[in-house]
């Protein structure tokens, strides 16, 4: 078993898919590994939901598990309106009860017709709704690097599964950061792809008016990339579509970066970056630069409060349709005292909003989307703070006191991430990059967007970044690794 936790220790899934593909190691002896892994560092880090073990027996001996892009490679589905045929369906509430799905989301059928063999769920908090990965459902899941702090949300259980080395990368999906902000708190690779570019039903038909969308957290770029190939693409009925890349995007990952032009914005006004937020960003402006791009300090052509208030009357009026429609399927409606604080003051402040604010609301985002367009006409790249300050203390950055106000919410939650939602009200893809730590040792990552559909250059700077300072060896003081026992 040492061996087999070796190259789990140096391969990303990509190449533990190949090492299956040609016989070399047996899907069932990395799934035996990885439960192992999951079961060392699960006590510490809260990540699972449940864990899925038995029925990932099974599949790891099927012989369709032998074949496909991740061939045999053990992964994670997130807790959150992703359905898993047979598993929990939580999506982190009380409110969903032990539920479970009867039919699977169309990105875990792509997930699995890949050769991915499925370990269990990872953790969520309740709707997705919050930059922490914290619920009374689960409690608290932690971060690799102090246990103390938060793995970041709403995907925060895959970021800390793949920081600390359990799988080299766990599905995810993003409606305002909640792939970017754990990445950037677990110190791995976040990305966001353009809006409609992912298969989002059946379940869901456009989540929070298509700014949300699933996709992974991973090690490495290559696995990143290489799982789009796997699951881009509209699913059936899909109210969006954006355009698939000509070629594949491994080969754009692994083709060279052309010169870009990056736009450089620092701050985000009413709320300022930390010293250590803007080391990050000035480190990566520094090193693109190295690499042949120019760098432009500029300003983003949006007036943050305002996005906001319309993006909460989609966030409020999207939660009210789920929670009816959770007291629809249970036939009991749900009371608001099995649901958090925090979601309960979604509900009273936005749950209610006429028809015709709801639709404003998404006229106003599309048009910021045009807005962004035009601005990147000058630009072929915007760089900014994943987030504003390092990973938060456990409890610091959640509202559990329903007597807070939905300001004060967003002022808690986008203070510390005032950027990555813009991109999803834009549709343009976005990443966050592992290319800072601080001088506690905590990491901060760099956030970059690109033009609506072009995955391809993203992926292609992403690689670059990556070659030019690797981040895969820097590994938390929670972690999985076995090598040293495997000597």
């Amino acid at each position: 078993m040492h061996s087999i936790h070796s190259l789990l220790d140096s391969h990303d899934g990509y190449g533990l898919a190949e090492l299956v593909r040609t016989g070399e190691v047996l899907p069932g002896e990395l799934l035996e590994a990885v439960i192992e892994r999951i079961e060392q560092v699960e006590p510490q880090l809260n990540a699972v939901c449940e864990k899925l073990y038995d029925r990932a027996r099974l599949d790891a001996q099927s012989a369709s598990t032998r074949q496909g892009a991740f061939a045999g490679v053990p992964t994670l589905i997130k807790d959150l309106f992703s359905p898993l045929r047979g598993a929990l369906m939580t999506n982190g509430s009380q409110a969903c009860g032990e539920v479970r799905a009867d039919f699977e989301a169309e990105v875990v059928t792509r997930l699995r017709q890949a050769g991915c063999v499925f370990a269990g769920s990872s953790t969520a908090p309740e709707f997705g709704t919050s930059y922490t990965t914290e619920s009374t459902r689960f409690g608290a899941t932690r971060n690799p690097w102090d246990t103390e702090r938060s793995a970041g949300g709403s995907s925060g259980g895959a970021a800390a599964l793949v920081a600390a080395r359990v799988v080299p990368f766990a599905h995810g999906n993003d409606g305002g950061g909640s792939l970017r902000v754990p990445a950037s708190c677990c110190g791995v690779f976040g990305f966001k792809p353009s809006r409609g570019l992912m298969p989002s039903g059946p379940l869901v038909g456009e989540g929070w008016a298509g700014m949300g969308t699933p996709h992974a957290i991973t090690l490495s770029v290559r696995d990143s990339a290489a799982l789009l190939d796997v699951t881009a693409g509209m699913d059936l009925g899909a109210p969006y579509a954006a355009p698939l890349h000509s070629t594949s995007y491994l080969a754009a990952a692994q083709g060279p970066s052309r010169p870009l032009r990056i736009a450089l914005v620092e701050h985000l006004d009413p709320w300022p970056s930390s010293a250590e937020s803007l080391a990050a960003v000035r480190h990566a402006a520094r090193l693109c630069e190295s690499l042949g791009h120019s760098v432009e300090v500029t300003r983003l052509p949006v007036e943050l409060p305002v996005f906001l208030d319309r993006v909460f009357d989609i966030i409020g009026a999207s939660t009210r349709g789920y929670i009816d429609m959770l007291g629809q399927m249970r036939g009991q409606p749900v009371a608001l005292e099995e649901l958090e604080p925090r979601t309960r003051i979604i509900l009273r402040e936005r749950g209610d909003i006429a028809g015709a604010r709801y639709a404003a609301a998404v006229d106003w985002i599309h048009t910021l989307g045009r807005v962004f367009a035009g601005f990147l006409q000058q630009f072929d790249v915007i760089l900014t703070p994943t987030l504003t300050r390092e990973p938060p203390r456990i409890g610091d950055l959640d509202a559990f006191d329903e007597r807070l106000s939905l300001d004060e919410v967003m002022e808690q939650f986008h203070s510390y991430s005032p950027f990555t939602a813009l991109f999803n009200a834009t549709g343009q893809p976005a990443m966050s990059v592992p290319l800072y730590w601080t001088a506690a040792g905590l990491p901060i990552g760099a956030h970059f967007a690109g033009r609506f559909g072009d995955e391809a250059t993203l992926l292609a700077l992403a690689a670059q970044l990556e070659q030019a300072q690797p981040w895969a060896s820097r590994v938390p003081a929670v972690n999985a690794r076995q090598s040293k026992a495997a000597n």
